[in-house]
């Protein structure tokens, strides 16, 4: 779908930082994180939400242990939060199916804090894409 953010990203058209990949889901920082790390996993197939089609979650299921492996020996997350979203009076604001893994630190655990974002952790998205990737 050339009109799906997230399939422009699959392409290849949209840069993204990507952390992680297998030949079905990609991983990749999210560009207004709640916390340093915030990342997406989505399948490369587009698939609009994740209610109707259980494919879609095992899809993303080795993206979502990878990236919450990534965050916690290279940032020092002590846990994460997976969070999806599923339509829009849910919160889907991206209609392709996309989870959330958000690192949680010691010093800010809980949920509290993702009401709003947090612009430290987007302030230097190269330098945290190379420290998870590299």
């Amino acid at each position: 779908m050339t009109d799906c953010l997230f399939c422009r990203i699959v392409a290849g058209d949209i840069p993204s930082r990507q952390l992680w990949s297998d030949d079905r889901a990609i991983a990749f920082l999210d560009l207004n994180p709640w916390q340093l790390g915030h990342s997406l996993v989505i399948p490369r197939r587009h698939v609009v939400d994740g209610r109707q089609d259980t494919e879609a979650w095992r899809e993303v299921a080795a993206g979502l242990t990878a990236v919450a492996q990534l965050v916690q020996d290279r940032l020092g997350a002590s846990g994460v939060n997976f969070l999806a979203n599923s339509g829009a009076v849910a919160g889907q604001e991206v209609f392709h199916f996309h989870v959330h893994v958000i690192p949680r630190y010691d010093d800010n655990p809980g949920m509290a804090g993702l009401s709003r974002r947090d612009p430290q952790a987007a302030a230097d998205l190269d330098g945290l894409a190379a420290r998870l990737s590299g």
